[in-house]
């Protein structure tokens, strides 16, 4: 299992994001996680485009872009220019599902779709074999530092199996209140990337925080019943 790090800059320092960018990147982090809110789908708004193109400028790192905004599809296009490497969409933000995915797809970037912690697997559970990556929110979206909720692992384990019963090459994204100790459970459950944002960038050392994070991954991971 190829478990990853995505420090989410949501809950970076926006005054110094450049030096916060090269931080988590020195320490090992595998792809930066930008989260895109546009005060709709999710009650909040952070950044759009102009801004992904200036961290596409500042690191060498995949830029992991979840959009967090309704009606996606007219949005893509711009943040494929502006440098994305992967977009999530959320199966609640669009009607067409299947129609987004392959727009995404379309753009030859990679393709992620994402859930909310009471959403189903059923919404999504057809699509999967059309993604590259499954984002399971563990917190309700829209502000950083939140709660971990529970019964996502629960969710992530039934999302594992699925994936492995049917061969998709998907990986599972967890988003939500990670730290070093609930990302043991949901390393566990079957998660292989681990967007953590209050965790790294609020730790008065962020890159001491991912090697810590890299050491309990490479010691959990190895015992999970996913590997």
């Amino acid at each position: 299992m190829n478990i990853r790090i995505a420090p989410s800059i949501l809950s970076a320092n926006f005054a110094a994001l450049g030096a916060d960018i090269r931080k988590v990147e020195e320490a090992g982090a595998h792809l930066l996680h930008v989260d895109v809110m546009d005060g709709h789908f999710v009650p909040n708004i952070t950044i759009g485009p102009p801004v992904v193109k200036s961290i596409r400028a500042a690191t060498k790192l995949p830029l992991d872009v979840h959009l967090m905004i309704s009606d996606p599809d007219k949005y893509i296009p711009a943040f494929v220019e502006a440098g994305a490497n992967i977009l999530t969409v959320h199966a609640e933000a669009t009607v067409h599902l299947d129609r987004t995915l392959n727009f995404i797809r379309s753009h030859n970037v990679g393709v992620g779709v994402s859930i909310n912690p009471a959403t189903p697997l059923a919404h999504i559970e057809h699509v999967l074999g059309l993604a590259d990556m499954l984002l399971i929110m563990s917190v309700n979206p829209g502000f950083g530092g939140q709660k971990f909720i529970q019964y996502t692992v629960d969710k992530i384990r039934q999302a594992r199996q699925i994936i492995n019963n049917r061969g998709y090459a998907c990986v599972i994204e967890v988003d939500g209140g990670i730290d070093s100790e609930t990302m043991q459970e949901v390393l566990k459950a079957g998660a292989e990337v681990l967007v953590a944002g209050s965790a790294i960038f609020h730790d008065p050392d962020p890159a001491r925080k991912i090697k810590e994070m890299l050491e309990i991954a490479a010691r959990v991971g190895y015992h999970s019943n996913y590997v």
